[in-house]
């Protein structure tokens, strides 16, 4: 039996959750630029989950940015698809199977652009989401927002904008709450700004600027859920054996969900009533706090752990969690050393200790295939973004490095011992692990694993960390003695010793 609109009330609960009849008539409250399964995992997760409980009250049109329309699988399942949680949250194992109805119908920017405009004529219309990855919010002078579909999802945005404009002559009560989710700071500021001088360049009436930037609120947010989407072959149909239905569009999501939104205004807020449901949707006046547990603690204990793991035998992250000595590694790196270096008048200690303890759980995650290698992407930079400046605010602190950032750093560097292969590619060998080194400054790093000292070579760039990292009494020595063990003895016995010792106990 497929899912669909047909077939949903002949599944059996709780096998999954099923939407109620009425939830079809639903009227449509917001425009998605998107289909990934970000978006499906998370906003319409939220969403969803408020309809059922009768309080946002609202289904989503999704503007697939290529392809045609006609008779895609949205199509042939009515817009359903199952979201299949799974994960632990607070020491308990949790499996959830949702069926999502959120999604009214999926429209193709391509060929049913003017179907789109007409959204605009929609008085319920009150919100705007994307997530057309970070490359998507660009500005592009010379797209033409008469075009049909403009190039660019700025151009397509002002073009929805100026339709509704026209539609409702300037009506200052139909402007729309744009929340962006694509991976960039300030999202929702940065796409405002492209959006007003595309705006100009296209010539458009001051009277529509005017009401473009003061009667639409463009908010920043912060998404964080691991969303792997379509699960393994094997996986799929262990699962959809036990639903008792064919799911083309089924998706696995983790149990942690955090979307957080900028907005100062309450009346804005109130528009986004889903965020009443679920702790996971945070409504704050600034989100930077979140930006910075997600930045340091997440992102940056990721950075700080990769080339370790990766060098020590373990091929993800759960394989990892599943070593005691790791496993303490890991702890202590977010909960002594990172947390420290990143308590203020603004963040707490609380705050971050019980989102590490969160992290804990998701990396701990048996559903989530994170593999070691794929976090190595782009290494150095992620090192000089993610954790350089909870070095420098620790060292700030205490005068000194601690132990698990310095050995974190040392297995970075000693990854990053690479040579030029003939398809001109760089790659790493260690202890009998032949490995592509994926980084824009593999070639540095290669030169400088020429040089006699090569951790004072890599520290002592100042250009290249925008800092004399050769400053921090000790970092170089420590660093330096760390790289010696990890050559010498390994990082799988260098964690047992450490381990032993309490060093990161």
């Amino acid at each position: 039996m497929k899912l669909s609109k047909q077939n949903v009330y002949k599944i059996k609960e709780p096998a999954a959750t099923v939407p109620a009849a009425s939830y079809f008539d639903l009227p449509e409250k917001v425009l998605q630029f998107g289909t990934g399964v970000l978006l499906r995992g998370l906003p319409d997760y939220f969403i969803d989950k408020a309809n059922k409980q009768g309080i946002f009250n609202g289904r989503i049109v999704v503007v697939k940015s290529t392809g045609s329309g006609g008779e895609d699988v949205f199509d042939k399942q009515d817009g359903l698809y199952t979201i299949c949680v799974r994960g632990i949250e607070n020491d308990q194992v949790i499996e959830e199977n949702i069926i999502n109805a959120s999604i009214s119908r999926v429209l193709s920017a391509k060929s049913d652009w003017d179907e789109i405009l007409k959204c605009a004529a929609n008085g319920d219309m009150q919100v705007i989401i994307s997530n057309t990855t970070e490359v998507g919010i660009v500005l592009d002078k010379k797209d033409n927002i008469h075009l049909s579909p403009p190039q660019s999802f700025p151009g397509k945005l002002l073009a929805f904008l100026y339709q509704r404009y026209k539609v409702f002559n300037g009506d200052v009560t139909k402007g729309m709450v744009i929340i962006p989710t694509e991976l960039i700071s300030d999202n929702g500021s940065v796409l405002e700004s492209i959006v007003l001088e595309l705006a100009h360049l296209n010539g458009l009436e001051i009277p529509f600027i005017d009401w473009l930037e003061n009667h639409n609120h463009f908010c920043s947010s912060l998404v964080d859920r691991i969303v792997p989407g379509k699960p393994a072959a094997h996986s799929q149909t262990a699962i959809e054996s036990q639903l008792e239905y064919q799911d083309d569009l089924l998706i696995i999501a983790e149990v942690y969900r955090l979307w957080a939104i900028e907005i100062a205004d309450k009346k804005i807020a109130e528009i986004l009533s889903f965020s009443k449901i679920d702790a996971g949707v945070i409504i704050a006046p600034d989100i930077e706090m979140y930006r910075e547990l997600k930045l340091r603690l997440l992102n940056g204990a990721h950075t700080f752990s990769c080339g370790l793991a990766f060098l020590a035998g373990f091929s993800t992250v759960t394989q990892s969690m599943e070593d005691k000595n790791f496993c303490a590694f890991i702890t202590r790196l977010m909960q002594q050393e990172i947390t420290p270096a990143i308590i203020n008048k603004n963040l707490s200690g609380e705050a971050a200790k019980d989102f590490s303890n969160k992290v804990l759980d998701r990396f701990r995650n048996p559903h989530i295939n994170h593999k070691w290698l794929g976090i190595t992407m782009q290494y150095s930079s992620k090192m000089k973004m993610r954790n350089l400046p909870s070095i420098l605010n620790y060292y700030q602190q205490y005068k000194t490095i601690p132990p698990c950032m310095v050995l974190g750093f040392a297995a970075f560097l000693l990854f990053m011992n690479c040579y030029k292969s003939a398809d001109g590619k760089y790659y790493g060998d260690y202890n009998g692990i032949h490995y592509l080194v994926n980084d824009d400054n593999a070639a540095w790093f290669c030169e400088k694993w020429n040089n006699k000292d090569v951790v004072k070579a890599i520290l002592g760039d100042k250009e290249f960390w925008g800092t004399d990292l050769l400053l921090l009494n000790g970092f170089v020595e420590n660093v330096s003695q760390s790289l010696k063990l990890l050559i010498e003895e390994g990082p799988a016995l260098l964690l047992q010793k450490s381990y032993e010792e309490k060093i990161i106990s």
